[in-house]
């Protein structure tokens, strides 16, 4: 089952989305049956590389509300947060223009490295208050996942992995996608937003049976040596 995911690092629903996908996965049994791979969206593109604006700042200026009415949205969002295990922090996160980092991304998924990448970048975003428009702070995360520093230097320091970026952009735009995080099974299905995990399971559920997949199967008991019985693990 190959799952695409759209998404942006600094959507905060992307991330609740990607966590409960991810136990909706484990739950339904096909965690092992899955291909994921990530798709660039920008929700604000038009965002300076260098703002330092912050994220309660940049709510308030899009809605056109003060800034306490702007936290007082966040707390829902946050508590929606916390029932999927996420602590997030938006007393401190600063607004960030995510190119750069779907760039890194990309490079990181050359490497074999794109689901490491993805979630140290939201992990990061949100519960650690990083500014993740900083080249620094990029260049922090790709080394806590083992990728060279000079080679993430020469990526961020050129337009490499743009046209990827651009290309996925411009697929979300052609197929209709207007928010993000957006999935598409098997280019055939399409599931939009951060969904109540049920609703993932059935929807994981019905899609495997329509295209005839079967969960892994759950082994009973526990291992307690190499030969056990009439059989003997692999």
């Amino acid at each position: 089952m190959k799952i695409e995911i759209w998404s942006d690092y600094v959507c905060p629903f992307c991330y609740i989305g990607k966590r409960t996908f991810e136990q909706a996965l484990k739950k339904s049994g096909f965690e092992s049956k899955v291909e994921i791979s990530f798709k660039a969206f920008q929700l604000d593109p038009n965002t300076a590389p260098d703002t330092e604006i912050s994220a309660y700042e940049h709510l308030a200026q899009k809605m056109g509300q003060s800034i306490e009415q702007a936290k007082e949205m966040t707390q829902g969002v946050a508590a929606h947060a916390r029932t999927v295990g996420l602590e997030y922090d938006f007393d401190n996160m600063m607004h960030a223009n995510t190119f750069a980092a779907h760039r890194l991304a990309k490079w990181a998924e050359s490497l074999g490295k794109e689901a490491e990448v993805t979630e140290k970048l939201l992990h990061g975003y949100f519960v650690e208050a990083r500014n993740i428009g900083s080249e620094d702070v990029l260049l922090a995360i790709a080394e806590e996942i083992g990728l060279p520093h000079d080679e993430a230097q020469a990526v961020l320091a050129t337009d490499r992995f743009k046209a990827e970026v651009e290309n996925d952009i411009e697929e979300a735009r052609q197929i209709g996608v207007q928010g993000v995080p957006f999935f598409v099974v098997n280019r055939k299905y399409a599931l939009s937003g951060a969904q109540p995990l049920e609703t993932f399971v059935e929807a994981i559920i019905q899609i495997a049976e329509e295209e005839g997949i079967r969960p892994a199967l759950k082994p009973l008991g526990s291992k307690t040596s190499y030969c056990t019985g009439d059989s003997c693990d692999a």
